[in-house]
């Protein structure tokens, strides 16, 4: 059976290759190929000029005479390193991320949306935990052994990406926040094993020496080679599965082929720099941009290259943008992959934008939903009271020190010792704290996916949460000193902005489509990229503390944070239970909404607006917890029907419980030490959201 894919406006992987048939195409190949090569050039230049010694452009030409032997020492020693990396590493990612994009013959195919980076990065952490020095090449065998993993469990999900780019990229996405999850727990409770990998992880070129890079620069070499070798049989596998193999291709072989060998690139990538983002996507990319332009670059034994050169050219870009607006004499260092994760992000955002509709979307908002009889939602509703009200019972008592019913009493009554009262002074905050923000993040997940007719949906997908810490982290680094209210409207400017950025962009095929979540995908990325940057430059000395808020965490809440998530609550839950008709409607189609007179623009408007409130409240209370508003909808309408007037309810009361366990489990397991609750969700809410992928996964 031939497997398709919505095409994208900048060429998909899957056109048909026309190989040069005259002297002007190959003229034009070489010229192609002769300007990009200038581009990487000019940029290895400009970047072995800057760098926090007093060493410029004349001192380096100085060395062509023989004479400087400080010049000398600074270039070898990290100048030409980092430069030689950033090429290492451009080749790496642009080779693969194409290669990817043509066997899933899905132009969002790269090593980060199939989750390479971020299991390569994992294997790395688990062993610097473990405690054992690894030469190099274990390294960078772990990597790839991670990489492989994440990819074959991505690539299983999404159906090697036949049933389109947005399964693949939500997959990937989902895969990617799971290790990502289990990499930074392991980094907050081994902080000591773990020293310096946390910056490695965001992606960065600098080197201290050439040895790393000698030593990898072969199997890259070697890589990229290969695949160019390979070039023919991806031509012909482009043709479409049934095509190749008539003409005697074993497409299983080829595709396996060509998936270890980009994992091994990406792998040596993740070896050098750490895991720099979005490169694998954007450089093939913009390479089939260029190659729908010039005649005889379409054929993969081109295409290979010009992409591993583009990639060259977008870490280059990325490494002297860097250097030149943040001098390293200021004493910040941004990561390269900061950079690199926001041009990503605009490709994503560009591509998703211009992807046609799927054909058959079979599924709404409802999906998963069961009919339910009266004295089902009676007891389903029962049961969910008394699941919260045991999770609220388990978070008073347990912690790093165990209390007793009888405790509570006292302290309520005013009257228990010095250490209870101590301990739930502290405690009883934080549980409002993640009840509140939790109610809060499942009522705006149901109102999102309604409104979206979209079931894979959540604020986080659609940059909602990433928008609110944007607006909260900005005012934190400008304003320290400033109050909950403040933060809480920052945040709600963000999630607003953010929001109008996706709709803007995704408007074309309105909210139900499929183009919306990956606009927001985009969106999300851009958000995390623009708020580490703000946490390095306006804060550098409390990144720790910053970004464990950026994780969700309940740690040092008073009782007034905790209010603009109850006001949200108290006014959007009645408002959202009266419009629970309209909800159902909404959740069906367009049609049916105008036949009966509901306007879509103002309902859909007025919704949105509550959800991006109850997220930035949310935010405001915990920080950013992300998975809540997708698990907690689901749940809820698979044990109450999609009847909004009883998943609204049963949704608002999951996510507190999910988010309050989470909590009591982030400061019970390792105890004194606490874990994020951000992180104990994505944990939780991720395989969930991979077995959703999974079950629908034929839809």
């Amino acid at each position: 059976m031939t497997t398709t894919t919505p095409a994208a406006v900048v060429g998909p992987p899957g056109d048909v290759p026309r190989p040069p048939t005259t002297a002007r195409a190959r003229t034009a190949r070489g010229v192609a190929f002769a300007l990009v090569g200038v581009v990487v050039v000019v940029l290895a230049a400009v970047d072995l000029t800057l760098g926090t010694a007093d060493v410029d452009a004349l001192d380096l030409l100085g060395l062509l005479a023989g004479r400087d032997d400080e010049a000398l020492a600074v270039l070898v020693a990290s100048r030409l390193p980092r430069v030689l990396a950033a090429l290492l590493v451009g080749t790496a990612l642009g080779a693969a991320g194409a290669v990817l994009q043509s066997v899933a013959r899905n132009p969002l195919a790269s090593p980060d949306t199939l989750a390479v980076n971020a299991g390569g990065y994992l294997l790395v952490v688990v062993a610097a935990v473990i405690g054992v020095s690894l030469p190099l090449p274990v390294r960078g065998l772990l990597a790839f052994v991670g990489g492989l993993a994440a990819a074959a469990l991505v690539l299983a999900v999404a159906r090697a990406g036949a049933t389109g780019p947005t399964r693949l990229v939500l997959a990937g996405s989902a895969v990617s926040i799971a290790l990502a999850s289990v990499t930074m727990v392991l980094l907050l409770v081994y902080s000591q094993e773990t020293t310096g990998l946390f910056a490695w992880g965001s992606g960065s070129v600098a080197q201290s020496g050439l040895r790393t890079v000698t030593q990898v620069a072969p199997v890259v070499v070697l890589g990229v080679v290969a695949l160019v070798a390979l070039g023919r049989r991806l031509d012909v596998l482009a043709l479409g599965d049934d095509a190749a193999r008539s003409l005697g291709l074993d497409v299983r072989r080829t595709r396996v082929g060509v998936v270890v060998l980009a994992v091994v690139l990406a792998a040596a990538a993740v070896t050098v720099a750490g895991p720099i983002g979005f490169v694998g996507l954007a450089a093939p990319v913009l390479a089939r941009m260029l190659a729908r332009r010039v005649p005889g670059l379409s054929a993969h034994g081109a295409v290979v290259p010009l992409a591993a050169l583009v990639g060259c050219v977008v870490v280059l870009a990325a490494d002297v943008a860097l250097r030149l607006l943040v001098p390293a004499s200021s004493g910040t260092v941004i990561p390269t992959g900061v950079a690199t994760t926001l041009v990503g992000a605009v490709v994503l955002v560009v591509v998703a934008s211009r992807l046609r509709d799927d054909v058959a979307r079979s599924r709404t908002a409802n999906a998963g939903a069961r009919p339910a009889t009266r004295r089902l939602v009676a007891t389903t509703a029962a049961v969910v009271v008394a699941l919260l009200a045991g999770a609220v019972v388990a978070a008073l008592l347990l912690g790093d020190r165990l209390l007793l019913l009888g405790d509570v009493g006292l302290w309520a009554r005013g009257r228990s010792g010095g250490l209870v009262t101590f301990v739930l002074d502290q405690r009883v905050p934080r549980v409002l704290a993640a009840l509140v923000a939790g109610a809060a993040l499942g009522l705006a997940g149901t109102l999102v996916q309604a409104v979206a007719r979209n079931p894979l949906a959540e604020p986080g997908l659609l940059g909602i949460t990433g928008g609110a810490g944007v607006g909260a982290v900005l005012l934190i680094g400008v304003a320290p000193a400033a109050g909950v209210w403040e933060i809480s409207a920052a945040a709600a400017v963000g999630a607003v902005i953010a929001f109008v950025v996706v709709w803007a962009l995704a408007r074309r095929g309105g909210l139900g489509s499929d183009r919306v979540v990956l606009v927001g995908v985009g969106v999300s990325a851009a958000a995390a990229a623009i708020t580490t940057v703000v946490v390095v430059v306006t804060n550098p000395y409390s990144t720790t503390a910053a970004l464990t808020w950026l994780s969700g965490s309940t740690y040092g809440r008073s009782l007034e944070q905790s209010v603009p998530a109850a006001v949200a609550l108290a006014v959007a839950l009645p408002a959202s239970l009266a419009a629970a008709r309209t909800l159902d409607l909404l959740a069906l189609d367009d049609d049916t909404p105008r036949v009966l007179g509901v306007p879509l623009g103002g309902a859909r408007l007025r919704l949105l607006v509550l959800a991006g409130a109850l997220t930035a409240s949310a935010v405001s209370a915990v920080g950013v917890v992300g998975f809540v508003g997708l698990v907690a909808p689901h749940l809820a309408r698979r044990l109450v029907g999609s009847a909004h007037r009883r998943s609204l309810p049963v949704a608002t009361l999951l996510g507190a419980v999910l988010v309050s366990v989470a909590d009591t489990i982030g400061r019970t397991v390792v105890a004194p030490g606490q874990l994020p609750v951000g992180l104990i969700t994505a944990l939780v809410g991720t395989p969930y959201f991979v077995h959703l992928l999974w079950r629908t996964r034929r839809a």
